[in-house]
């Protein structure tokens, strides 16, 4: 039998949605008559990503809990309510063979509810520090896939498989299309590109200190791929020139990638295990307003191997342009931390993840 059903929930952000999508792939690729159903929040990224991935989604009315008092948590409990209920039908109707969760707030009724009903489900931790809603799902999954050591302390041992994150497939095949890559974004083959990406909904500090340092950067001669972010393309649009490309959104992060020599970027689960697999010099700015403050442990970890650097957001009036102007200048240090990037990487996450689906079907 290949004619199985699956239902995939998951999203809020690039690094909770693309996995769900690998995995998706993964598992069409395996089974060519299977269905998908995938299950995101009604107002989230993954309503227009998901749908150009080709696949099918359905919103539910979901939001998380507000960190601070803020009067958008009395609504909570309403739409929680609302979505389980949903959830609940959307289970009995699709009847799925397993469920797959990739963290984020709507995966939490879909998979509980499916987990009610005895289907069974498997979870995806993409960080280092376990998200609020796998944590809460962990007891009733039949498998947590992670991506990081000491997952123990989050999750039940028994059930905790190492396989690393997926990542999307283009990314995998980098390496050999920078002449490409340069074509597509209309840059000099001869200068060194910088890519700077601060998540797929962008990152104000960083934003701020890139619109601050271009004298810097073309002092130092170097073109920029700068992907912004949907919430700060009005205001940092203005910045486009020959040799500065500002984009709100890539498209195609395979030849964002293959252009760049330099990369910085925040230290998102997703963005660190697509760096790892292209191997080239990072500078992480983690975002500090994460759970656990979970992107600098993600930086730190590769910090400890000399595969990144790391300049805080607080430090980067003091440090940024010496922990720059030294990688830029050392084609050895660059070549080298490219390296151990690449030996940290886990290319085939998304097979391992899908062998473990598999088993259970």
């Amino acid at each position: 039998m290949d004619n199985y059903k699956f239902i995939l929930s998951g999203g809020g952000t690039g690094g909770h949605i693309y996995p769900a999508i690998a995995i998706a792939n993964e598992l069409a690729l395996r089974y060519p008559d299977a269905e998908f159903l995938f299950v995101g929040a009604k107002d989230k990224m993954e309503m227009e990503k998901v749908p150009q991935a080709g696949y099918k989604i359905i919103g539910l009315w979901i939001s998380g809990l507000q960190r601070k008092l803020s009067p958008k948590n009395l609504m909570f409990p309403i739409k929680l309510i609302s979505s389980l209920m949903k959830a609940a039908r959307i289970v009995s109707r699709f009847k799925p063979n397993v469920v797959i969760g990739t963290g984020g707030f709507a995966s939490g009724p879909v998979l509980k509810m499916a987990s009610v009903k005895g289907i069974p489900c498997v979870l995806q931790e993409q960080n280092s520090y376990a998200g609020i809603t796998n944590k809460l799902l962990a007891a009733k999954a039949a498998k947590i896939c992670v991506a990081y050591n000491g997952m123990e302390q989050f999750f039940p041992p028994g059930k905790i498989v190492k396989t690393g994150n997926p990542v999307r497939d283009n990314i995998i095949r980098t390496a050999n299309v920078r002449g490409e890559a340069l074509d597509h974004f209309g840059l000099d083959p001869e200068k060194t590109t910088l890519l700077i990406i601060g998540g797929s909904l962008g990152a104000r500090r960083i934003n701020e200190m890139i619109a601050d340092r271009l004298q810097f950067f073309s002092k130092l001669g170097l073109q920029l791929i700068w992907q912004c972010g949907k919430l700060y393309f009005e205001e940092y649009k203005q910045y486009q020139t020959e040799t500065v490309r500002v984009y709100d959104f890539m498209n195609r992060m395979d030849l964002s990638y293959a252009a760049a020599d330099i990369i910085i970027s925040r230290a998102g689960a997703g963005s660190v295990s697509e760096l790892c697999i292209v191997g080239k010099p990072v500078i992480f700015i983690p975002s500090p307003n994460v759970a656990e403050d979970h992107q600098t442990k993600n930086a730190e970890a590769l910090l400890a191997k000399n595969a990144a650097l790391l300049v805080k957001e607080n430090d980067i009036e003091t440090h940024f342009e010496t922990v720059f102007s030294e990688l830029l200048l050392s084609v050895n240090k660059r070549e080298e931390i490219g390296n151990n990037m690449k030996a940290q990487a886990l290319p085939a996450a998304t097979k391992h993840i899908v062998d473990e689906i598999v088993k259970l079907l």
